[in-house]
């Protein structure tokens, strides 16, 4: 890793949630009851996950967002805290914090439930009340679990480098998505950024990823990274002379895949704000994103400075 400047700041926009995590053996299809191994009260949301990931490796990071005034806020911001990252601009809301609902099956993949409670008051009047950091972070880091007008204000008004990991996938204005560098999707996610930077046009599931990434990058995008899970990811940008890499995945034993994008997406913010390039700085995500696998939950699974990646 490269040296961080003092003055580099990483400002995440996003959600905090308690996440309700369930481990069975199976998930249950529509309409069957499965018995669970166990169950678990962990911070997550993916604003959060995302700090905690930059944070935990190095990085100065501040958080924009909210939680609710119930028993579920200091699960929210517990892995936050932990980490150091600057919780001056978190508020508190009445009402629920967010919840997400996580079942984790025996292969490590899981399926998730998002209900935003606070999360919704992440909006364009909250977040313009901090302009001033947003135009001194070397790095804004947004997603798609605020709403819409908060994700926009916050891209108007960022001084420097937007990546928008645009998961789940909303209808945000297309300039958000040409603004971002990198726009970080997997492989559903791409197909619907490029649908919404090219309506009308056949964007559809039957292109290779290659051709997806081409196509964002042709509707404007500056740069853009799909990540693939175990097979890595895919970085277009200007740096790589327009063509595209694969940065390859380290091959590891999942454990539980939750929060294993955001943390992809928090050690390659913070990578940015050091000055790596995107290319670099995804070398190191895909071996954090790897890490991450190998522990049960989202933010306890992430490393710290001094961990051993694969």
């Amino acid at each position: 890793m490269s040296t961080t400047p003092a003055e580099s700041l990483v400002v995440v926009v996003g959600s905090a949630n308690a996440d309700l995590l369930a481990r069975t053996a199976v998930h249950p299809a529509p309409g069957e009851t499965v018995l669970g191994r166990d169950l678990a009260v962990l911070p997550g949301g993916k604003g959060a996950n995302q700090a905690v990931a930059a944070a935990r490796l190095g990085a100065r990071v501040a958080f924009v967002g909210a939680v609710g005034d119930d028993e579920f806020a200091q699960a929210a911001t517990s892995g936050l805290r932990d980490a150091g990252v600057d919780l001056a601009r978190l508020v508190v809301v009445p009402g629920s914090t967010g919840v997400a609902v996580v079942t984790v099956a025996a292969d490590g993949e899981n399926s998730i439930v998002v209900v935003p409670g606070a999360n919704a008051a992440v909006d364009a009047g909250l977040v313009g009340r901090h302009a001033d950091l947003l135009a001194d972070a070397a790095v804004v880091v947004l997603q798609g679990e605020i709403p819409r007008d908060g994700i926009e204000e916050a891209a108007r008004l960022a001084g420097g480098r937007v990546v928008v990991n645009l998961a789940p996938v909303i209808d945000v204005d297309p300039g958000v998505l040409r603004q971002a560098d990198p726009l970080v999707v997997n492989e559903h996610e791409a197909h619907a950024a490029l649908a919404l930077l090219t309506p009308g046009d056949d964007a559809g599931p039957d292109l290779a990823d290659e051709e997806v990434v081409a196509g964002l990058r042709r509707a404007g995008v500056r740069s853009v990274v799909l990540t693939r899970g175990a097979q890595g990811a895919l970085v277009a940008a200007e740096e790589v002379d327009g063509g595209v890499v694969a940065v390859p995945a380290p091959r590891v034993e999942a454990v539980d895949t939750t929060g294993a994008g955001d943390a992809f997406v928090g050690a390659l913010a913070g990578e940015l704000a050091r000055g790596s390039g995107l290319v670099d700085a995804a070398r190191l995500a895909a071996r954090v994103g790897a890490f991450a696998v190998r522990g049960a939950g989202a933010q306890p699974s992430y490393p710290r400075e001094g961990d051993e990646l694969p």
